[in-house]
């Protein structure tokens, strides 16, 4: 017999094939899969929110649950010995020894997830729930708006007086009061915002949201004062013009 004999001989001997032990590893995965999902949506649950993991040690190793959205993500096992399975994953079937491994240990996962969830009852018994009456912010706020009202008022005879002697679509007038940057922009006739602190300052008039209370009160004196820069600049600009004639 020829060498090349000897390799038909070998090609024909029949190719076992794994098709029993990928179904029933397929039929495991599916189980713990589906039992596993139901324990991520229980912890889910008990988290308050849609991601997360846990881990539970038992006697031979430690189980990690992750979930997803309130599904579960992946059951991974990882052994005294060494061993280190996913059981379940989204990316790749286990091995079907590991899986045996794991699956040995997999009773005294769900007991220890059990422990934790009956360790968590009666956590809350006792809490009260009353709460004191919530104080209103009616006056406060009224006491801003009426003040702001004011600013705006102010703010809005500037810019008309301003227009008048400077009669474009656009402009500002800026001033320092006490060490900080002031600025009124008007749009023709009418104050578009009167800002304290340059970029990223205080907005005391806006188109937008009015200013916090806090803020109120930190610049309503700063604000008498840049009114009374634009007086002194009015005035100074009657001065210029004093003995001029035609």
């Amino acid at each position: 017999m020829t060498a090349s004999d000897d390799v038909e001989a070998e090609l024909t001997v029949p190719v076992p094939t794994a098709d029993a032990t990928v179904a029933e590893r397929d039929r495991v995965v599916a189980a713990v899969r589906e039992h596993a999902g139901r324990l991520a949506r229980e912890l889910a649950r008990l988290k308050g929110g849609d991601y997360g993991r846990r881990t539970f040690r038992v006697e031979g190793g430690e189980w990690t649950l992750k979930y997803e959205a309130g599904d579960l993500d992946f059951l991974r096992f990882e052994g005294r010995s060494g061993l280190d399975v996913y059981v379940v994953s989204t990316k790749t079937d286990p091995d079907v020894r590991d899986l045996a491994s794991a699956m040995a240990h997999y009773d005294a996962f769900v007991a220890a997830f059990v422990d934790y969830v009956e360790s968590l009852r009666g956590v809350l018994d006792g809490v009260s729930i009353a709460v004191p009456d919530v104080a209103s912010t009616g006056e406060v706020a009224a006491e801003r708006d009426r003040i702001v009202a004011r600013m705006r008022d102010a703010a809005d005879r500037m810019a008309a007086e301003l227009h008048r002697v400077e009669p474009t679509e656009y402009g500002t007038f800026a001033a320092t009061v006490e060490g900080t940057r002031w600025e009124l922009k008007r749009e023709a006739d009418r104050a578009t915002y009167v800002r304290a602190g340059g970029e990223g300052g205080v907005y005391l008039v806006s188109q937008y949201a009015p200013p916090s209370p806090g803020d109120v009160r930190a610049y309503a004196s700063a604000f008498r004062g840049f009114v009374e820069t634009y007086n002194a600049e009015v005035r100074e600009l009657g001065d210029a013009l004093d003995g001029v004639e035609l």
